[in-house]
């Protein structure tokens, strides 16, 4: 079934393409603001202190760049073109259910990625993601897909809600820095 016929009682009306293809303009915007401020966060951020669990706090600095580097594959990859046997390479079994949703943060850093390797693949999946953005034929956009995405059950939705989360866990970061004793960023 086509997004198309889904726009009846169970949301909004889909937009048309061409300004399908002006909300992705935008949503390439914020997504390259959110993870900007991701990665503000993550730099004023010692490394040692990435996989401390704050009191009161359920999560650490590194399960979130690992959470945000799955999300982003699954949102902007994933829903979008489908999975590809290199993706395999790019987020491997373990990593996606160690990082995933409903994955929960190691309690020591043994056996983990270590920061550096998590920065680097958060960066080598937001730069495919994007390159995979950057080709999609905006007549695809209005394609249906699974949950997660915001607003519209399509590919656009998907990636409308990429900045969205982005931003919910740029938020548990900057909280977490907190609760760790440092200083705000912003």
């Amino acid at each position: 079934m086509n997004a198309n016929t889904l726009s009846g009682d169970s949301g909004p009306s889909l937009p048309d393409v061409e300004t399908a293809t002006v909300m992705l303009q935008a949503a390439i915007g914020q997504i390259q603001f959110a993870r900007q401020y991701t990665l503000e966060l993550l730099a004023a951020t010692p490394q040692d202190r990435w996989f401390e669990i704050p009191n009161g706090s359920v999560t650490h600095i590194a399960w979130q760049v690992g959470h945000l580097a799955v999300s982003q594959y699954g949102l902007m990859m994933f829903r979008i073109r489908g999975r590809r046997p290199e993706d395999l390479d790019l987020i491997p079994g373990r990593f996606r259910k160690t990082y995933g949703r409903g994955g929960k943060p190691p309690l020591s850093s043994d056996g983990q990625p270590t920061p550096e390797e998590l920065l680097a693949k958060l960066e080598l999946v937001h730069r495919t993601a994007m390159d995979e953005i950057a080709s999609l034929d905006p007549n695809s956009l209005l394609d249906e897909v699974d949950m997660p995405y915001a607003v519209y059950p399509c590919k656009l939705g998907a990636i409308l809600f990429c900045p969205m989360h982005e931003s919910i866990h740029a938020g548990q970061i900057g909280v977490t820095r907190r609760h760790l004793g440092l200083e705000s960023v912003r």
